[in-house]
């Protein structure tokens, strides 16, 4: 079959990306770890026999997605096609060929239909533990971040590769869950080669380049005709970013031409003796999610969703960093290439731009129950969602990756603290016409009785999430440990009943808060997200809550 109608090809396409879909709940229901479980810290991609991306599951993170082109690459480059076998599983955690950072791994196995290569699945995964410091930003060299593994097979003609194994085992503190995460990538992506050949066997293909290539030329095309609809021209955006001692600089100059946008991010700052450096993979990742977010974000990601697309970054610079750089927090600075990229965006576009988020927050957890079992997991919490034309942002929302948050109940139990306060702030969301999402305060106590290092992983403490279109800023994020303020991007150590307090970055707003509808402002402070005070000095409303009623000062 090398022909395909609209219909039938739209049938096909909806089914890879099931299987994709199918991939993803077998690897969390067999994760060991909440990473996976219960954060869903991870991404599946289907790739064709030639190495291009052709699906992904529905619930990914943006990053991932991004970067396993390059990673499958990498791999292919090591063990050709023609050297791999049923049974072959390859991965890697290093940094520059995988995610950005040796937190995740990267898990590819080639699928067969007999004895005929036919494509390839891969999952990715943030792993609990990887030996070193643990995920922080804290070191300066990647040599102290853990164990760097180059592509290599976990698994040779279904054969497991134990002695690896051992060594992973050896150098991580929870042995059972990063060992039980590796295995359920292992298992994820036997059920996606079986599904692939199935669905094969169904439509009597032998050869699935075709149908690659007519998905990803249809993905293509529509990302190129909403390219040209954007006006061509050159333009800039630089933006303050806090880092480990003082502020660096992030720059973007962005050239539209016909249906391409070219990226270079020149003049942005050097990279630094601390692990918030950001290999060009992730950058380069999160440049293309934000040209999908403006253009054509209904249409499931694949190769055709990046080739209009290039990107360029002086070697050695902080979002083009190179090793021996430490890049444990890379996705502190390496998420803001969206809102640089918005901003730059901003006067071609400028009712498709959000406001600026108040981002996805870390913290990583280590240490140890009561009963002696390991713990290593990340805490994710969220800043409020930027504002858009015509939509307040949404309280609490992750951006621009999208893992969720762990239940209170389930982390308690896992980690042997307890959650003090979890609640919206007042007043924490940007004032505009429509209004930033709300930030949260979230407090937790040490109660394993056991010490816990905690690693704090931060943006958004210096610069608030700024406005758009005449909106105001969110309010920032900030750390304190028993009542006193701590560096946002540091490691401490939690004794038995000490308390971690975080306040949450707020949204910003969009367009001019006098021009909101004094309706909204009226329901936000029955709600409690905006106060009395607040509504009068940002909206110039004066609220009645017994009466229910808003009006303006100047009437």
């Amino acid at each position: 079959m090398t022909n395909f109608d609209p219909v039938s090809l739209g049938i096909m396409w909806d089914r890879l990306v099931s299987i994709t879909d199918e991939i993803l709940i077998a690897l969390v229901n067999t994760s060991f770890s909440t990473n996976v479980r219960e954060s869903y810290d991870l991404s599946v991609v289907l790739f064709d026999p030639s190495g291009s991306s052709l699906a992904q599951g529905t619930y990914s993170v943006p990053s991932f997605t991004g970067t396993a082109p390059e990673t499958i690459r990498h791999m292919l480059e090591k063990f050709p096609p023609e050297t791999l076998e049923p049974g072959d599983v390859i991965a890697t955690n290093d940094p520059w060929m995988g995610t950005g950072h040796l937190f995740d791994i990267n898990v590819m196995r080639p699928a067969f239909k007999g004895e005929k290569l036919v494509g390839f699945t891969m999952s990715i995964t943030h792993l609990p533990d990887i030996g070193g410091r643990g995920f922080s930003a804290t070191a300066a060299e990647v040599y102290e971040e853990g164990l760097r593994l180059p592509i290599c097979k976990l698994s040779r003609a279904g054969k497991l590769n134990e002695e690896l194994l051992e060594l992973i085992r050896t150098n991580v503190r929870v042995p059972e869950q990063t060992v039980g995460d590796l295995m359920a990538n292992i298992t994820c992506n036997e059920v996606g080669a079986r599904l692939l050949t199935e669905f094969m066997e169904e439509y009597g293909i032998d050869d699935l380049r075709p149908l690659s290539r007519a998905i990803i030329d249809q993905s293509e095309k529509a990302l190129r005709e909403k390219i040209r609809e954007m006006p061509d021209g050159t333009y800039a955006n630089r933006i303050q970013v806090e880092a480990i001692e003082e502020p660096i600089t992030l720059a973007c100059r962005m050239e539209i031409r016909g249906d391409e946008i070219l990226f270079d991010f020149s003049g942005t700052s050097e990279a630094v003796r601390a692990g918030i450096n950001v290999p060009f993979c992730y950058t380069k990742a999160f440049a293309a999610y934000a040209v999908k977010c403006l253009t054509i974000p209904m249409i499931p990601n694949n190769e055709g969703s990046v080739r209009p697309i290039k990107c360029v970054a002086p070697e050695g610079c902080i979002l083009n960093a190179v090793p021996p750089s430490p890049t444990g927090g890379r996705h502190i600075i390496g998420h803001f290439v969206n809102p640089l990229v918005f901003g730059a965006l901003a006067a071609a576009v400028p009712d498709l731009i959000q406001a600026d988020s108040g981002m996805l927050n870390l913290v990583n957890f280590q240490g140890r129950r009561p009963d002696g079992r390991g713990v290593s997991s990340i805490f994710f919490a969220s800043g409020g969602f930027g504002a858009l034309k015509g939509m307040d942002g949404a309280a609490a929302v992750p951006s621009p990756s999208n893992m969720t948050g762990t239940p209170i109940e389930v982390w308690e139990n896992l980690t042997a603290t307890t959650m003090l306060k979890k609640e919206l702030l007042v007043d924490s969301g940007g004032p505009g016409q429509y209004r930033g999402g709300l930030g949260q305060e979230i407090v937790i106590r040490n109660d394993s009785s056991n010490l816990c290092t905690i690693s704090t992983l931060a943006g958004r403490t210096e610069f608030p999430p700024l406005g758009m279109a005449g909106g105001k800023p969110g309010g920032l994020r900030k750390y304190w440990i028993n009542g006193n303020e701590v560096h946002p991007k540091g490691r401490y150590v939690l004794k038995a009943g000490d308390e971690l307090r975080m306040v949450e970055a707020g949204g910003g707003g969009y367009g001019p808060p006098l021009d909101r509808d004094p309706r909204k402002v009226l329901e936000d402070v029955q709600k409690g997200f905006v106060s009395v005070g607040k509504a009068l000095e940002e909206y110039g409303m004066k609220v009645d809550t017994e009466k229910r009623t808003a009006s303006r000062l100047d009437k």
